[in-house]
């Protein structure tokens, strides 16, 4: 299984893929889009750098906080949480390799009270219970946000100084050392073998937003690479574009290699490159800090390549803005994405602020290639600011949603479940099954969704409002209501992937 897996994402690496061309079938932002999709990506960032909420709870009190917060993200309709885990070259986990976060404890290197206590596995099965996914987000260059705070005595800046650049006010790794590149996908290999995280996540920081009049301090290694990787004195940025490119290739490799059903996603900085950057004007009509020029990272490349998994832009600019206009970058986005999946990240506070959060959600759905949304950030969804978890929980998502399915990945179905039964005991009244679930079989079972159906309603299973229950466990509790009121129950496996299998149904009275 694994060998069959590290074979089809080596060759996806290694090899440029044929897609279709995406602006030919691009829906119209004039059409309707289906108000309650059954497939759509919700996400909903949770940012820890900076964070001092953490650092005042003991273990107890986090678990509590962390089954409170799932619980209302759950509530919102919120079908992936996106947790930052190495703020820091630093972790929210139990690692060998780098130290204790210091925005979990106060002090970079030293652990949680309760030694037994696991945030990110418990995060992990807080989700996982409640039929969302986790993506381990992890910044794969920062050191120190600020340079002020203190390094772990354990941590190795202190060991290797060399393979580090102070940049403003912040250290980095350098990215163009190999060994750095090796240890970053050491890491991830780290967090996928024993994690049962269903993607890692990075975000819009590889080399940093540039400080004006100050070059990146970097000589060291370009002069000792650049040479022998072909690139001339003038080429540093394609070098450091290069630099970039290959980090993103093995970390890729070291999650196939790992768990390939793992995903790999970034969320860039929403403007790949600004059309007068262009010489054959394939920007977008923009005028902002690109990814491409300014943060050397070449996301364009990494999609049409199949280095990445799923895309997500940060498009946080309001509708009509002078510079960097929300429908001109989605509907770039969307004309520019391979066909493979894509999300947009909104910014909550401003899009509520500016009450453009309908018209925003209204335009990502009426796109053929846009998959979801993503929110930024996620503690507004905690503080229901202006109200705006019970918009989602009773509007924007009011039925539930299934993560699309990663086709490109694993294009198939799971085996439809078996002996789905009604089952009465003294005090409880549940449906029950069996299927072919097994721990490191991605293209089995993974999950399950029951859908309800009252008499006489068409079973639909592509309207999302049937849906009752997204479940990892192989029971549902049928809630009671006079005990003689007929209904149609049907029940589907999904798999890794987000394929679902053909469905089986059972007809009771509630």
């Amino acid at each position: 299984m694994i060998f069959k897996f590290i074979i089809r994402f080596t060759a996806i690496v290694f090899l440029s893929l044929s897609f279709l061309a995406c602006g030919t079938s691009k829906q119209s932002l004039t059409q309707s889009p289906e108000l309650y999709p059954k497939r759509e990506f919700r996400g909903a960032w949770i940012h820890t750098v900076g964070q001092s909420r953490y650092q005042q709870m003991n273990s107890a009190a986090m678990k509590h906080y962390i089954v409170e917060m799932i619980r209302k993200l759950d509530d919102a309709g919120i079908n992936a949480v996106i947790f930052q885990i190495r703020p820091e070259a630093d972790a929210f986990y139990k690692s060998e390799l780098e130290p204790w976060s210091r925005f979990l404890t106060g002090k970079q290197g030293k652990a949680p009270d309760d030694p037994t206590f696991d945030p990110l596995a418990f995060i992990i099965d807080e989700c996982h219970k409640r039929g969302m996914e986790l993506h381990a987000w992890m910044n794969p260059y920062r050191v120190q946000s600020n340079i002020s705070s203190e390094l772990s005595p354990n941590h190795m800046y202190w060991e290797e100084p060399e393979r580090f650049l102070k940049y403003g006010n912040q250290l980095y790794f350098d990215p163009g050392l190999p060994e750095n590149r090796g240890f970053i996908c050491e890491v991830v290999r780290d967090i996928v073998s024993r994690y049962d995280v269903d993607a890692i996540h990075m975000d819009d920081y590889f080399y940093p937003y540039p400080i004006a009049g100050q070059p990146f301090p970097d000589d060291n290694s370009f002069n000792q690479y650049a040479a022998s990787q072909m690139f001339a004195q003038n080429q540093r940025d394609d070098w450091r574009r290069n630099n970039v490119n290959l980090l993103i290739q093995q970390v890729k490799l070291a999650i196939a290699g790992t768990k390939p059903w793992v995903r790999f996603g970034i969320s860039p900085f929403g403007i790949y490159r600004n059309k007068k950057s262009t010489p054959d004007g394939s920007g977008s009509e923009t005028n902002g800090l690109q990814n491409y020029d300014n943060l050397y990272a070449d996301i364009k490349l990494w999609v049409e390549k199949g280095w990445i998994d799923y895309n997500m832009p940060q498009l946080y600019w309001e509708i009509g803005h002078k510079l960097a206009d929300y429908t001109t970058l989605i509907e770039w986005w969307n004309a520019n994405n391979f066909e493979q999946p894509l999300y947009i990240g909104q910014d909550l506070k401003r899009s509520v602020d500016k009450n453009e959060l309908d018209e925003k959600i209204r335009q990502s759905r009426a796109l053929s290639f846009v998959d979801g949304n993503c929110y930024w950030y996620g503690y507004l969804i905690l503080d229901n600011y202006d109200n705006v978890a019970n918009t989602l929980a009773t509007k924007t998502h009011k039925a539930k949603s299934l993560i699309p399915a990663y086709t490109h990945m694993h294009k198939g179905r799971p085996k439809k479940v078996k002996k789905l039964v009604e089952v009465f005991t003294e005090d409880m009244h549940f449906l029950t099954w069996k299927s072919d679930k097994q721990e490191n079989h991605p293209e089995n079972a993974n999950y399950f969704v029951v859908y309800r159906f009252r008499k006489g309603e068409k079973v639909n299973i592509d309207d999302a409002t049937n849906i009752a229950k997204i479940t990892k466990d192989n029971f549902y509790v049928i809630p009671f209501e006079n005990g003689n009121t007929p209904y149609t129950y049907v029940v589907t496996a999904v798999d890794a992937f987000h394929n679902e299998s053909k469905a089986a149904k059972i007809k009771i009275k509630q």
